[in-house]
């Protein structure tokens, strides 16, 4: 595997790293929230590795010039933390409407402004848009994200294998597939698809279980081989999410049992 290093922030080694996303409508609620992270992003006693702006969740996003205008809003409030930019569609879980057109705008959007250090593109929103994606983010010295959520089943192992080999063949720098289990056994599926894959792929993978049920697949990432985890401060953007801070206290006493 190689792993990314992101500002400091290697992701692929060692504990899972936290990332937390920002979930608001309106500018000001994006500045509150960028507030409340900053102290936590920063100091040896640090949280937060990585930040999500969730732009689906705001309102107006698709008028042209919006995006940046908030990436800069988050930038003035937390420079220095990895920026992770996600415009999640309505099929896989977020909030906004947006034809396939406007999705690739805004994404490019933000590759091309300079403010963030990662962006998230769907697997399923097609292999050209896919390419475009990661064409504009790498020109721009960006990682790409390449997901796939689920929110009504678990897929079987084989399938989820293919969409992780996609994902890399496509281009992708990180790997990442969340899914809902209906049984415990769902959990163990997508665990135990991590475990191989992470062996096998030369991609850094985030994969994550969701719901009560799949909680512990957020919490032992660094034993199967997901490198990051998805905790909250309020607002959740997935099911599941557990309080980051003490998401940081149970990763911290897990890595010390090793």
């Amino acid at each position: 595997m190689h792993p990314v290093k992101v500002k400091g922030i290697v992701i692929g080694e060692g504990i899972p790293k936290i990332c937390v996303p920002i979930m608001a409508e309106t500018a000001e609620q994006v500045v509150q929230q960028a507030k409340i992270l900053a102290p936590l992003t920063i100091g040896a006693h640090r949280v937060v590795d990585l930040v999500e702006w969730r732009a689906d969740s705001f309102l107006g996003i698709l008028e042209q010039g919006r995006c940046r205008e908030i990436l800069t809003l988050i930038r003035s409030q937390l420079p220095e933390i990895p920026l992770l930019f996600t415009f999640r569609t309505k099929e896989e879980g977020g909030v906004c409407e947006a034809d396939t057109e406007s999705y690739l705008q805004v994404s490019c959007e933000a590759v091309e402004s300079g403010l963030i250090d990662l962006v998230d593109v769907e697997l399923f929103t097609g292999d050209n848009t896919v390419r475009q994606v990661i064409e504009r983010a790498h020109s721009h010295g960006e990682y790409v994200v390449c997901s796939n959520h689920d929110f009504h089943a678990t897929p079987s192992s084989e399938e989820l294998i293919w969409r992780l080999r996609r994902m890399e063949v496509l281009g992708a720098d990180i790997l990442k597939v969340a899914t809902m289990p209906r049984c415990p056994q769902d959990v163990l599926t997508l665990l135990s698809v991590t475990a191989e894959m992470s062996a096998k792929l030369s991609r850094p993978l985030i994969t994550m279980s969701m719901s009560q049920t799949g909680v512990i697949s957020r919490l032992c990432g660094e034993n199967f081989g997901s490198s990051v985890t998805f905790g909250a401060l309020g607002t959740t953007s997935a099911p599941g999410q557990i309080d980051a801070i003490a998401l940081k206290n149970i990763l911290q006493l897990l890595h010390s049992e090793k």
